[in-house]
């Protein structure tokens, strides 16, 4: 199943077509994809019942963030090999963890609003939450998850890596740093959901490329980890971390500017297509 919002409603989502949530289900489901998130069980037992879709015709821009107010977005440093080596960090022994704020999300076709700086990219494979878990272990982790999206996590770094405290929360928060979309994709539409290639082109050229079973801390470790110290609750996101090729990681430094073309894919998902500006 693949769930989305088309024009900030609830949606399901098929080969060109997408169908209205709160119309198709006579109400029973709201047009807000939170609603459907939190009831994501019942949701999905309706659902599965829609396909074939029969929809209406949509364009790519009508969709909108398919999880636009989750409670909380938790992300992953440091989470591929070779984006540690490049940001000259040591790997740490447990995952390493902060958050983004949820008024920094935004489409998958909007645009980036930089701010002065040094902005760079991060592509990400992110974690919807589907179900209110707490302390649950990593071979029952990946029932909690409603399914898989493609997020951009936007880092302005100046701000986040300024002085001996840095502030990562505040460097990957502003307005527009974290695209999302296009769509939520379950487990099951996947061969192998834990390997996914991902990548992201700057102005049409590749400039990060890998696969998520390169992940240093896997979907279900991730999961089971956080859930030991927090609640996850349904719309919660959770950003896996980004593989290398990063802007701050080339010699000399490279960094987004106003114009630039910033597209981020992960196979099976879609693409964000986000101009900066």
């Amino acid at each position: 199943m693949r769930f989305g919002a088309h024009q900030g409603r609830s949606c399901l989502i098929g080969d060109g077509c997408y169908l209205d949530v709160k119309v198709a289900s006579e109400g029973e489901f709201g047009d807000e994809p939170m609603e459907a998130l939190a009831k994501w069980s019942s949701f999905r037992e309706w659902a599965a019942g829609q396909y074939p879709l029969e929809g209406l015709p949509y364009q790519d821009h009508d969709l909108t963030c398919p999880v636009p107010a989750p409670s909380q977005i938790f992300a992953i440093g440091l989470n591929y090999r070779d984006h540690a080596k490049e940001s000259a960090m040591e790997i740490p022994d447990k995952p390493m963890v902060f958050t983004k704020y949820p008024s920094s999300l935004t489409g998958p076709r909007d645009d980036i609003h930089l701010v002065p700086g040094s902005c760079d990219w991060e592509v990400e494979l992110v974690i919807v939450i589907g179900k209110k878990v707490r302390n649950i272990g990593e071979n029952e982790a990946v029932k909690a998850v409603a399914g898989l999206t493609v997020g951009q996590d936007v880092s302005e770094r100046e701000l986040q890596l300024h002085g001996a405290n840095p502030q990562f929360n505040l460097g990957k928060s502003h307005k527009s740093f974290a695209p999302l979309g296009p769509c939520v994709v379950t487990l099951d539409e996947f061969d192998n959901p834990w390997d996914l290639e991902i990548r992201c082109e700057l102005n049409n050229v590749v400039v990060q490329e890998a696969r998520t079973s390169q992940l240093l801390n896997g979907v279900p470790t991730l999961i089971s980890y956080l859930s030991g110290i927090c609640e996850l609750r349904p719309g919660d996101l959770i950003f896996t971390g980004t593989p290398s090729g990063v802007g701050l990681g080339r010699t000399p430094p490279q960094y987004l500017d106003a114009g630039d073309l910033l597209v981020s894919t992960i196979t099976g998902i879609g693409s964000l297509e986000n101009r900066c500006i």
